[in-house]
């Protein structure tokens, strides 16, 4: 909220969705039962949701300094009311973290296994691209050979959540993103018309290359393009 009001663009945080509040969402429809624990690789804000929608969250940044014991007499422990593992990115994950998640799931029975999102890289600084969420959760499909359910984009899970709240019918909706395989894909799931922004992952080459089956509806290098077709008149 924070950061769009710095940008001179009003908006609460009611108007926000994560997909962090997706993976709390998604367990409360589904009736994840409230004894049950959620052991999480991901940040603070993962707990947060969780805590907020009424669930016991584990790990996260305090597993951070954690290391996992690979004597041969030891026998890794890990809480057995945990009922759901969930995955998003995690700048600090480790090897505990990682046999902890492996635990949970294939040794609990019924244990979820939720992703955030499965983004492969991001711009976590303004120089270059970091590995994104969907890095943690390919080690952790890997070490349990199983796949998440994932929750954020392209996923249409937090579509419901929108139109609920702003009662707008999707063929309404321009979604905006700069990501062919999570923005845009999401737009055309979800029904809505779809703008691509040049300014972050997806480059024009990308957009244009042979290889490349997701073709959105408009393309533009950046948002502030829409400021120059509505006229002077209309500049911040």
């Amino acid at each position: 909220m924070q950061k769009f009001q710095s940008l001179g663009v009003s908006v609460t945080e009611d108007e926000i969705f994560t997909s962090s509040f997706a993976a709390a969402m998604h367990l409360k429809i589904n009736n994840f039962p409230q004894q049950k624990k959620v052991y999480v690789i991901g940040g603070e804000g993962i707990l947060e949701e969780l805590q907020f929608a009424g669930y016991t969250g584990l790990g996260g940044p305090e597993d951070g300094e954690k290391r996992a014991d690979l004597k041969s007499d030891c026998l890794f422990e890990h809480d057995k009311s945990v009922g759901a593992v969930v995955v998003g990115l995690d700048p600090s994950i480790n090897y505990y973290k990682l046999q902890y998640a492996t635990l949970c799931i294939r040794e609990n029975p019924g244990c979820l296994f939720v992703a955030t999102n499965r983004d492969a890289v991001g711009h976590m600084t303004d120089l270059q691209e970091w590995p994104g969420a969907g890095c943690m959760v390919a080690a952790v499909c890997a070490a349990t050979e199983k796949e998440p359910i994932v929750v954020g984009k392209p996923s249409t899970f937090m579509m419901e959540f929108l139109l609920q709240k702003f009662d707008i019918n999707t063929s309404e909706m321009c979604m905006v993103g700069d990501r062919l395989d999570t923005d845009i894909l999401f737009g055309q799931n979800a029904g809505c018309q779809t703008l691509l922004v040049l300014s972050g992952v997806t480059t024009l080459s990308a957009l244009q290359g042979p290889s490349n089956n997701i073709k959105p509806d408009y393309y533009t290098s950046q948002v502030s393009d829409l400021l120059k077709l509505l006229g002077p008149e209309h500049h911040l």
